[in-house]
C-alpha cells in the first residue's frame, strides 16, 4: 500500500488534513511529514502579530500521521481492504511540547506502535522540525472501527 493510497483513505479534508507525505510505512510504525501553510486559518488568532501553531493542531498532526494512517495500513494489511465507513475516535493522548512550530514550517512525525488490539491502536509519537529538533512527543491512542454496511 502506497503513501498516496493511505492518504486517500483518510476521513479528513482541507483545511483539516495534516498529512503531506508518508515516507516509512510498516505494521510497526509510520513516518510522515506536513508543511504548515502560513495562510492556515488558525494563525489568524494564535497569536496576534506573533503566530505559532497551536498545540492541539500539532497533536492532531501526530494523530493523523502516527495513529490514523498507521491504523489504516494495519487494517488493510490484515483484512485486505479498508471499509469506507470506518469510524475513528481519539481515546487518549499525553503530549509534552518543547519547541514552537512557525507558519510555513515543515515537520516530520515518527510513530512507533505500542499495541493494536480490539481495534484500539496506541502509539509512541514524536515530531521534529526541519533542524531535527524535538518539537513534541508522547503517546496517542485511538479506536479505528471498521463498520460493515448498515
Amino acid at each position: 500500500m502506497t503513501s498516496k493510497e493511505i492518504i486517500a483513505l483518510l476521513p479528513f479534508q482541507e483545511p483539516f488534513l495534516f498529512v503531506d507525505e508518508l515516507t516509512d510505512i510498516s505494521v510497526d510504525g509510520m513516518r510522515g511529514s506536513y508543511t504548515f501553510s502560513s495562510s492556515a486559518f488558525f494563525y489568524q488568532g494564535h497569536f496576534r502579530d506573533h503566530p505559532i501553531t497551536p498545540g492541539v493542531i500539532l497533536t492532531e498532526t501526530m494523530a493523523q500521521i502516527g495513529v490514523v494512517c498507521l491504523g489504516i495500513y494495519i487494517i488493510k494489511k490484515e483484512k485486505g481492504e479498508y471499509p469506507d465507513k470506518s469510524r475513528i475516535a481519539l481515546t487518549s493522548h499525553q503530549i509534552d511540547f518543547y519547541h514552537p512550530v512557525m507558519p510555513g514550517e515543515k515537520v516530520m512525525v515518527v510513530s512507533e506502535k505500542v499495541y493494536f488490539r480490539f481495534h484500539k491502536l496506541k502509539c509512541k509519537v514524536a515530531m521534529y522540525n526541519q533542524q531535527d529538533e524535538l518539537v513534541c512527543r508522547g503517546t496517542i491512542a485511538g479506536m479505528i472501527n471498521p463498520q460493515d454496511d448498515e
